[in-house]
Protein backbone atom coordinates (compact mmCIF):
# COMPACT_ATOMS: atom_id res chain seq x y z
CA UNK A 1 0.00 0.00 0.00
CA UNK A 2 2.97 2.38 1.00
CA UNK A 3 4.92 1.52 -2.37
CA UNK A 4 1.24 1.88 -4.44
CA UNK A 5 1.10 5.60 -2.86
CA UNK A 6 4.64 6.20 -3.51
CA UNK A 7 4.11 5.72 -6.80
CA UNK A 8 0.94 7.71 -6.99
CA UNK A 9 2.78 10.05 -5.59
CA UNK A 10 5.77 10.26 -7.96
CA UNK A 11 2.94 10.47 -11.07
CA UNK A 12 1.59 13.35 -9.62
CA UNK A 13 5.01 14.61 -8.78
CA UNK A 14 5.94 14.86 -12.65
CA UNK A 15 2.65 15.46 -14.34
CA UNK A 16 2.99 19.06 -11.76
CA UNK A 17 6.57 19.53 -13.16
CA UNK A 18 5.12 18.92 -16.95
CA UNK A 19 2.05 21.07 -16.29
CA UNK A 20 3.80 23.83 -15.42
CA UNK A 21 6.88 23.17 -18.45
CA UNK A 22 4.06 23.40 -20.71
CA UNK A 23 2.76 26.82 -19.48
CA UNK A 24 5.78 28.54 -19.25
CA UNK A 25 5.91 27.09 -23.28
CA UNK A 26 3.29 29.67 -23.95
CA UNK A 27 5.95 32.18 -24.64
CA UNK A 28 6.89 32.37 -27.63
CA UNK A 29 10.96 32.56 -28.00
CA UNK A 30 12.10 35.36 -29.84
CA UNK A 31 15.60 37.40 -30.77
CA UNK A 32 16.59 40.81 -31.35
CA UNK A 33 19.66 41.48 -33.65
CA UNK A 34 20.64 44.89 -35.11
CA UNK A 35 24.16 45.61 -35.91
CA UNK A 36 26.75 44.18 -32.95
CA UNK A 37 23.42 44.51 -30.49
CA UNK A 38 21.63 41.41 -29.74
CA UNK A 39 18.78 40.21 -27.01
CA UNK A 40 17.34 36.94 -26.62
CA UNK A 41 13.34 37.47 -25.09
CA UNK A 42 10.16 35.74 -24.50
CA UNK A 43 6.68 36.98 -25.15
CA UNK A 44 3.76 36.06 -24.61
CA UNK A 45 0.44 37.24 -26.72
CA UNK A 46 -2.75 38.04 -25.23
CA UNK A 47 -5.30 35.54 -25.59
CA UNK A 48 -7.12 35.38 -29.28
CA UNK A 49 -4.47 37.72 -30.36
CA UNK A 50 -5.48 40.09 -33.20
CA UNK A 51 -2.91 42.49 -34.65
CA UNK A 52 -5.16 44.80 -35.95
CA UNK A 53 -5.85 45.84 -32.77
CA UNK A 54 -3.61 47.55 -30.15
CA UNK A 55 -2.49 46.43 -26.82
CA UNK A 56 -0.83 47.44 -24.08
CA UNK A 57 2.90 45.90 -23.58
CA UNK A 58 5.10 45.38 -20.63
CA UNK A 59 9.05 44.71 -20.48
CA UNK A 60 10.20 42.33 -17.29
CA UNK A 61 13.73 42.71 -16.68
CA UNK A 62 14.57 39.70 -14.18
CA UNK A 63 17.73 39.65 -11.85
CA UNK A 64 21.49 38.63 -11.98
CA UNK A 65 20.88 35.16 -11.14
CA UNK A 66 18.89 34.34 -14.23
CA UNK A 67 21.53 35.88 -16.66
CA UNK A 68 22.55 33.57 -19.37
CA UNK A 69 22.01 32.39 -23.24
CA UNK A 70 18.92 29.38 -22.72
CA UNK A 71 15.63 32.29 -22.98
CA UNK A 72 14.41 30.25 -20.44
CA UNK A 73 16.06 31.32 -17.03
CA UNK A 74 14.42 34.77 -17.43
CA UNK A 75 11.05 33.26 -16.61
CA UNK A 76 11.41 31.87 -13.21
CA UNK A 77 10.34 34.49 -10.87
CA UNK A 78 7.00 36.29 -12.82
CA UNK A 79 6.42 34.35 -15.58
CA UNK A 80 3.88 32.49 -13.91
CA UNK A 81 2.08 35.62 -12.76
CA UNK A 82 1.34 36.93 -16.30
CA UNK A 83 -0.05 33.12 -17.21
CA UNK A 84 -3.20 33.16 -14.69
CA UNK A 85 -5.99 32.81 -15.89
CA UNK A 86 -7.76 35.61 -14.24
CA UNK A 87 -4.94 38.05 -15.29
CA UNK A 88 -4.98 37.22 -19.32
CA UNK A 89 -8.21 37.92 -18.89
CA UNK A 90 -8.23 40.99 -16.74
CA UNK A 91 -5.23 42.72 -18.55
CA UNK A 92 -4.91 41.04 -22.09
CA UNK A 93 -1.50 42.37 -22.68
CA UNK A 94 1.70 41.85 -24.53
CA UNK A 95 4.52 40.52 -21.95
CA UNK A 96 8.26 40.56 -23.17
CA UNK A 97 10.84 38.86 -20.91
CA UNK A 98 14.68 39.95 -22.17
CA UNK A 99 17.94 37.61 -20.52
CA UNK A 100 20.32 39.37 -20.09
CA UNK A 101 23.52 37.63 -21.31
CA UNK A 102 25.50 36.58 -18.56
CA UNK A 103 28.73 38.98 -18.97
CA UNK A 104 26.45 42.27 -18.83
CA UNK A 105 23.95 43.68 -16.13
CA UNK A 106 21.15 45.79 -17.27
CA UNK A 107 22.72 48.73 -15.01
CA UNK A 108 25.66 50.96 -15.26
CA UNK A 109 26.70 50.31 -11.81
CA UNK A 110 29.88 49.45 -10.19
CA UNK A 111 30.14 47.23 -7.24
CA UNK A 112 32.57 47.36 -4.27
CA UNK A 113 33.10 44.50 -1.86
CA UNK A 114 34.46 45.50 1.34
CA UNK A 115 37.10 43.52 3.66
CA UNK A 116 34.16 41.84 5.69
CA UNK A 117 32.25 40.85 2.28
CA UNK A 118 30.02 43.68 2.47
CA UNK A 119 28.63 44.50 -1.46
CA UNK A 120 28.38 48.52 -1.75
CA UNK A 121 26.39 49.47 -5.36
CA UNK A 122 27.91 52.83 -6.84
CA UNK A 123 25.41 54.03 -9.54
CA UNK A 124 26.72 55.85 -12.20
CA UNK A 125 24.91 59.28 -13.25
CA UNK A 126 24.29 59.21 -16.60
CA UNK A 127 26.72 56.68 -17.88
CA UNK A 128 26.29 54.72 -21.17
CA UNK A 129 24.14 52.17 -21.48
CA UNK A 130 25.61 48.89 -21.26
CA UNK A 131 26.10 46.26 -23.49
CA UNK A 132 22.52 44.73 -22.61
CA UNK A 133 21.09 48.17 -21.98
CA UNK A 134 21.56 49.07 -25.28
CA UNK A 135 20.28 45.85 -26.71
CA UNK A 136 17.08 46.65 -24.69
CA UNK A 137 16.91 49.58 -26.37
CA UNK A 138 16.83 48.33 -29.49
CA UNK A 139 14.06 46.09 -28.60
CA UNK A 140 11.29 47.97 -26.76
CA UNK A 141 12.18 50.14 -29.84
CA UNK A 142 11.30 47.32 -32.45
CA UNK A 143 7.85 46.57 -30.67
CA UNK A 144 7.22 50.28 -30.35
CA UNK A 145 7.56 50.22 -34.73
CA UNK A 146 4.60 47.63 -34.52
CA UNK A 147 1.06 48.84 -35.19
CA UNK A 148 -0.68 46.50 -32.19
CA UNK A 149 1.44 48.11 -29.53
CA UNK A 150 -0.58 50.91 -28.26
CA UNK A 151 2.21 53.92 -27.16
CA UNK A 152 -0.05 54.70 -24.64
CA UNK A 153 0.30 52.06 -22.63
CA UNK A 154 4.24 50.76 -22.49
CA UNK A 155 5.26 49.68 -19.10
CA UNK A 156 8.44 48.37 -17.45
CA UNK A 157 9.14 46.52 -14.14
CA UNK A 158 11.48 44.38 -12.68
CA UNK A 159 13.04 42.74 -9.54
CA UNK A 160 16.80 43.42 -7.94
CA UNK A 161 18.76 43.68 -11.22
CA UNK A 162 16.17 44.39 -12.97
CA UNK A 163 14.93 46.69 -10.36
CA UNK A 164 17.87 49.14 -11.12
CA UNK A 165 17.30 48.18 -14.66
CA UNK A 166 13.44 49.96 -14.74
CA UNK A 167 15.57 52.87 -12.84
CA UNK A 168 18.34 52.72 -16.03
CA UNK A 169 15.83 52.44 -19.02
CA UNK A 170 13.49 54.68 -17.62
CA UNK A 171 16.17 57.40 -17.48
CA UNK A 172 17.26 56.42 -21.10
CA UNK A 173 13.75 56.53 -22.95
CA UNK A 174 12.03 58.90 -20.48
CA UNK A 175 9.06 60.13 -22.20
CA UNK A 176 8.07 56.51 -23.53
CA UNK A 177 6.48 54.77 -20.10
CA UNK A 178 3.29 55.11 -18.97
CA UNK A 179 3.96 53.24 -15.66
CA UNK A 180 6.64 51.48 -13.78
CA UNK A 181 8.16 48.97 -11.14
CA UNK A 182 10.49 48.29 -9.33
CA UNK A 183 11.48 45.36 -6.81
CA UNK A 184 14.67 45.30 -4.59
CA UNK A 185 16.28 47.75 -7.08
CA UNK A 186 18.20 51.06 -6.71
CA UNK A 187 19.79 53.85 -8.91
CA UNK A 188 21.89 57.05 -8.66
CA UNK A 189 19.46 59.75 -6.82
CA UNK A 190 21.07 62.41 -9.45
CA UNK A 191 18.90 60.17 -12.44
CA UNK A 192 15.79 60.75 -10.55
CA UNK A 193 14.75 64.44 -12.70
CA UNK A 194 15.59 62.62 -15.82
CA UNK A 195 11.99 60.10 -14.96
CA UNK A 196 10.45 62.02 -12.63
CA UNK A 197 7.12 62.58 -14.42
CA UNK A 198 6.45 58.27 -14.66
CA UNK A 199 4.39 56.91 -12.13
CA UNK A 200 6.49 54.49 -10.00
CA UNK A 201 5.87 51.85 -7.40
CA UNK A 202 8.81 50.60 -5.72
CA UNK A 203 9.12 47.78 -3.15
CA UNK A 204 11.62 46.64 -1.08
CA UNK A 205 12.57 44.31 1.87
CA UNK A 206 13.99 45.46 4.83
CA UNK A 207 15.57 42.78 6.02
CA UNK A 208 17.38 42.44 2.81
CA UNK A 209 21.03 41.49 2.60
CA UNK A 210 21.64 41.14 -1.40
CA UNK A 211 20.39 45.05 -2.09
CA UNK A 212 20.13 47.77 0.99
CA UNK A 213 16.27 48.92 1.44
CA UNK A 214 18.00 52.51 1.12
CA UNK A 215 18.54 51.95 -2.25
CA UNK A 216 14.60 52.46 -2.92
CA UNK A 217 13.77 54.54 0.16
CA UNK A 218 16.42 57.12 -1.61
CA UNK A 219 14.81 56.79 -4.63
CA UNK A 220 10.82 57.71 -3.69
CA UNK A 221 12.51 60.39 -0.68
CA UNK A 222 13.56 62.21 -3.86
CA UNK A 223 10.77 61.89 -5.70
CA UNK A 224 8.60 63.15 -3.17
CA UNK A 225 10.94 66.30 -3.11
CA UNK A 226 10.59 66.67 -6.39
CA UNK A 227 6.32 65.95 -5.65
CA UNK A 228 6.15 63.40 -8.19
CA UNK A 229 4.06 60.48 -7.71
CA UNK A 230 5.56 57.56 -6.43
CA UNK A 231 4.21 54.54 -4.28
CA UNK A 232 6.22 53.34 -1.49
CA UNK A 233 5.87 49.62 -0.14
CA UNK A 234 8.46 48.19 2.47
CA UNK A 235 7.85 44.54 3.85
CA UNK A 236 9.01 44.21 7.30
CA UNK A 237 10.56 40.87 7.75
CA UNK A 238 11.14 40.39 4.11
CA UNK A 239 14.55 39.50 2.69
CA UNK A 240 16.09 39.97 -0.78
CA UNK A 241 13.08 38.09 -1.94
CA UNK A 242 10.45 40.87 -1.57
CA UNK A 243 8.59 39.99 -5.16
CA UNK A 244 7.17 37.17 -3.63
CA UNK A 245 5.37 39.87 -1.79
CA UNK A 246 4.80 42.31 -4.74
CA UNK A 247 3.82 39.72 -7.21
CA UNK A 248 1.39 38.80 -4.04
CA UNK A 249 -0.01 42.25 -4.17
CA UNK A 250 -3.59 42.35 -5.58
CA UNK A 251 -3.36 46.14 -6.60
CA UNK A 252 -0.45 45.95 -8.83
CA UNK A 253 -1.37 45.16 -12.11
CA UNK A 254 -4.41 46.92 -11.85
CA UNK A 255 -2.88 50.16 -10.65
CA UNK A 256 0.13 49.83 -13.28
CA UNK A 257 -2.46 48.64 -16.32
CA UNK A 258 -4.72 51.71 -15.36
CA UNK A 259 -1.93 54.04 -16.21
CA UNK A 260 -1.99 55.77 -19.77
CA UNK A 261 0.30 58.76 -21.36
CA UNK A 262 -1.33 61.93 -22.21
CA UNK A 263 -1.59 61.91 -26.19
Amino acid sequence: MNKLKLTCSFILLLYSINIVAQDLSIYEKGSYIKGEDSINYRVLLPENFDATKKYPILFFLHGAGERGDDNSAQLGHGGRLFLKEDVRKRFPAIVVFPQCSADSYWSNVIFVTDAKGKREFIFQEKGKPTKAMRALLGLVDSYLDKKYVDKQRVYVGGLSMGGMGTFELLRNKPNTFAAAFSICGGDNVANVQKYQKVPLWIFHGEKDDVVPVVLSTQIANQLKVLNKPVKLTLYPEAGHNSWDNAFAEPELLPWLFSKQKSK
